[in-house]
């Protein structure tokens, strides 16, 4: 049915469609009888795999961007993720960058945004993930490595630091994100890697990034409970910026690495669409994705899991990046194109 579904949605500007899709998720989710129907039509087969000290219900996560305040969780953890990255939160509630600010390559099966972590802020974000876990307690029988709801779906969070916060003090951002989602999120992200906030990738520079993640490092062993930590990258860095980036992570004993996030590069793009500002995901952005997976693996020799995001749009894509060396792997413009039944397709071929 999803080709039909596409095919309306398509006819609708992207933001408006990924609102409307958000929306009605969210409705499914919160009403007993629609939320039973989509984990009976989306039900994965079980595929448990260990990562970062928590338990997943399989390899297979949606990657941040989608739902940014944490508002459609039990709808979306009906869908047979093994995992829900919610965000990119900030601090404080900000617009993001003017629309329009999504364009669809259908050609291409890519996607340009620029949206610029526009969001509700992080106290609104922690109220819904406050509702979800009264709904879904723990019960004493579940270790504190294991996910909630019916599927046992982990939860990270995504945090970035604010537009207006200058560079030198973004680790205040980062901390705060933290202090406030510590208690809630079974992971959180560090990502220093979208293109879409002013200067935010001059965070992955070895000085800057050693500095933040010292910070984060210090205000982890603070915390009472701390869950895992990973960082974000980039994939238009350098072989010289790769080695910075993951030594900086590997020397201050950070829990994983998500690789990637979107892409500036337009190569091989030929949509005029290509002349949009933002960042490229989907097709377009898989063997680039691929490329960094690959390089990062071969730096990190196993001495953390990977997290693989970017260009997985059919199960072959996510078959080839476990392969690559992932533990984990996210998928959000795949499902664009594709729809939620990808999720168990890939969950029933690997």
């Amino acid at each position: 049915m999803y080709p039909v579904f596409r095919s309306l949605l398509f006819k609708l500007p992207p933001e408006t469609a990924h609102h409307l899709t958000l929306r009605l998720v969210r409705l499914a989710g919160l009403l007993p009888p629609t939320r039973a129907l989509l984990e009976w039509m989306f039900s994965t087969p079980p595929r448990p795999v260990r990562a970062f000290g928590l338990t997943f219900p399989n390899p297979v996560g949606l990657a941040a961007g989608y739902d940014k305040d944490g508002v459609a969780v039990q709808g979306l953890s009906a869908l047979g993720f093994g995992h829900l990255e919610l965000g990119t939160v900030t601090p404080r509630p900000q617009p993001g960058n003017p629309p329009p600010r999504v364009f669809r390559l259908v050609e291409e099966a890519g996607v340009i945004n620029r949206m610029g972590f526009p969001g509700r802020g992080m106290q609104y974000v922690r109220q819904q993930l406050s509702v979800f876990a009264e709904r879904f307690p723990k019960t004493a029988g579940q270790s504190a490595g294991s996910g909630r709801g019916p599927r046992g779906v982990v939860l990270g969070v995504n945090l970035g630091k604010n537009k207006d916060t200058p560079l030198e003090q973004a680790a205040d951002d980062y901390i705060a994100l933290m202090r406030a989602f510590a208690p809630l999120a079974d992971y959180l992200a560090i990502n220093i890697s979208s293109p879409n906030t002013v200067g935010l990738r001059r965070l992955q520079g070895r000085e800057l990034l050693e500095g933040l993640l010292r910070q984060i490092r210090l205000e982890r062993s603070r915390l009472r409970v701390c869950p895992p930590v990973l960082v974000k990258i980039a994939p238009d860095l350098s072989d010289e910026e790769l080695d910075d980036a993951v030594g900086a992570i590997l020397e201050n004993d950070m829990d994983g690495i998500i690789a990637t996030n979107t892409t500036l590069s337009r190569e091989g793009v030929r949509s005029p669409l290509r002349a949009e500002a933002g960042g490229l995901s989907g097709r377009p952005l898989t063997a680039l994705a691929d490329s960094v997976l690959q390089k990062t693996a071969a730096r990190v020799q196993g001495r953390v899991p990977l997290v693989a995001a970017g260009g997985i749009m059919t199960p072959d894509d996510a078959r080839r990046k476990l392969d690559l060396g992932a533990t984990l792997v996210q998928v959000y413009t795949g499902l664009v194109y594709a729809g939620p039944g990808l999720v168990k397709a890939i969950v029933r071929t690997i």
